[in-house]
């Protein structure tokens, strides 16, 4: 399965919006990449900004496909890609 850059800026607003107790509409997402930091991404919540590692955009993705799907799946099942935009592969 695969989820793409719109899913996983969903998951992680879900995400943070369920840890924040605010609404998911609440949340902004920009999801980045380079070679000294990874996968990562900068939130921002009633105007704060927060930058997220990789193992929290994992979390993110595992709660996600947990809530939507009913699929519980592992942060090994889980691999970040990029090329145009971002996407994760989900092994079953």
């Amino acid at each position: 399965m695969r989820l793409g850059m719109d899913e996983i800026i969903n998951a992680v607003c879900l995400h943070i919006a369920e840890r924040k107790q605010v609404k998911p509409t609440d949340v902004e997402v920009e999801l980045s990449w380079d070679e000294q930091y990874g996968f990562t991404a900068e939130v921002w919540v009633q105007g704060r900004s927060q930058y997220l590692v990789e193992a929290n955009l994992l979390e993110a993705i595992e709660r996600y496909m947990y809530t939507k799907y009913g699929k519980r799946i592992f942060r090994s099942q889980i691999e970040l890609d990029v090329e145009d935009e971002m996407w994760a592969d989900i092994r079953e």
